[in-house]
């Protein structure tokens, strides 16, 4: 096991417990709508959008439209079009995995990313990947093992998705602990409770979102200015003389 896999194990493990247990009931669901254990782990291959799979067993088991289906699925997750933004441009530097980072974007491992301090050692976008994959992982043999244990095993679902819930309080806690900034779990948490109290529990999702992605969109950048000049990174567009530069050159310091 390499070093890169071995940090993301070892940060994805609140993940894995979440995952674990919500796909088994997402599983088991499946199975007592009359699904063979196959079409659960189609879906969460296919699919991997968490609380919309719990819709669409509904869905499924009336038969709904592919025109429904999908509209909902929109409703439901385009939240990952504001957030992913974020990440948008890390994405893109890493060639190839491009694709799958997208597909495997989750609210879980999207706060991850956020919460991280890679080891300087590690490649950081291995890890991402690693977390990516990982993660699709634990909501695989979840519903693989829920779909094949609803068959013989009745379950109570009560309390179930609660875990989605803990698992985004403990994030924020660790990374509340962790970042001297707290401006952004401040704004989000302002623009929540806002945006519930005028808009109610089923729409204030969305501009919630839209409102702190804006903020922390148009503050981000020159918070990173700043820290790079402060660290010594930003390098002078300023002319300098033949000597100076020269001093420049053999030092490898910007001036």
């Amino acid at each position: 096991m390499n070093r890169e896999l071995k940090y993301a194990l070892g940060k994805t493990i609140p993940i894995m417990f979440s995952y674990l247990f919500l796909s088994m009931a997402f599983g088991i669901m499946m199975n007592q709508a009359g699904f063979p254990f196959y079409w659960a782990y189609l879906v969460s291959l296919t699919v991997y959008t968490g609380a919309f799979q719990f819709v669409i067993v509904s869905f499924l088991s009336a038969g709904a439209g592919i025109a429904t289906i999908a509209f909902t699925a929109l409703a439901m997750n385009c939240r990952h079009m504001f957030y992913g933004v974020t990440f948008l441009k890390e994405f893109k530097s890493m060639g190839k995995c491009y694709p799958y980072m997208i597909f495997s974007l989750t609210d879980e491992t999207y706060a991850l990313y956020c919460s991280l301090e890679y080891p300087k050692e590690l490649d950081h976008h291995q890890v991402m990947f690693d977390i990516a994959w990982l993660s699709r992982a634990y909501w695989l043999i979840g519903t693989l093992v829920g779909a094949l244990l609803g068959q013989i095993i009745p379950f109570d679902f009560e309390g179930v998705d609660f875990c989605m819930t803990a698992l985004f309080v403990t994030i924020l806690i660790d990374q509340w602990r962790k970042s001297g900034n707290h401006a952004p779990a401040v704004i989000g948490g302002i623009s929540a409770v806002v945006f519930l109290l005028a808009f109610g529990a089923s729409r204030f999702m969305l501009p919630s979102l839209m409102v702190t992605t804006a903020f922390l969109l148009i503050f981000t950048p020159g918070k990173r200015k700043m820290e790079e000049a402060v660290s010594g990174k930003t390098i002078s567009t300023k002319p300098v003389s033949g000597k100076a530069a020269i001093g420049k050159t053999i030092s490898g310091k910007s001036v």
